[in-house]
């Protein structure tokens, strides 16, 4: 019991540091190398070029952190603000940027040359309901044997059912074969 909450404990405090290592990507206070920098402040407006040595004293005397913001310009660019804010609003923002990206799922129906209407029925039955739920299907037909002297019949097999699915779904992928299996791809119609 307490060697798990101490392997679960670990990896979240690995996975709060791996979001927050954002903070080794940039330079503050005295840690920044250049000896002049093109200085912005906390409002926004440029200062102009400065040494470091007047930056470091004016965020000193705003209570904020000099932060090093385009180290590849000449001379660097430093702003001064807030650090801990300024890190709090970016992981905020790539949480939302990954909330919004929209996941497709793939689901896979197997079928096999020899198989019945029946079964078949449930399968494309199934495939309908993921079709609309705006999942990807999979529709796969594995040979065995002497099965696979005759890929006309996974062929005309694959063709009846994306004729059948027709009204929800569109063929993203036609018919290919691959090794002993032939499969065909179908995306949900907007």
């Amino acid at each position: 019991m307490g060697l798990t909450f101490a392997l679960i404990w670990f990896s979240l405090i690995r996975r709060r540091e791996s979001t927050i290592s954002n903070k080794d990507d940039y330079r503050i206070n005295k840690h920044i190398r250049a000896t002049t920098i093109r200085l912005i402040d906390q409002e926004g407006e440029n200062l102009g070029e400065v040494s470091l040595r007047e930056g470091l004293r004016l965020a000193e005397e705003a209570g904020y952190d000099l932060v090093e913001v385009a180290p590849n310009a000449n001379p660097p660019v430093a702003r001064i603000m807030n650090f801990s804010k300024f890190l709090y609003e970016k992981e905020k923002k790539e949480r939302e940027a990954r909330k919004s990206q929209t996941k497709i799922e793939i689901k896979e129906i197997r079928l096999r040359p020899k198989t019945t209407d029946h079964h078949k029925g449930f399968k494309v039955r199934d495939a309908r309901r993921w079709l609309l739920d705006g999942m990807k299907v999979r529709v796969t037909i594995r040979f065995r044997g002497r099965e696979i002297t005759y890929p006309e019949i996974a062929l005309e097999d694959l063709r009846e059912i994306a004729e059948e699915l027709s009204d929800v779904s569109i063929v993203e992928q036609a018919p290919k074969m691959e090794g002993r299996t032939m499969f065909m791809m179908l995306a949900p119609d907007k």
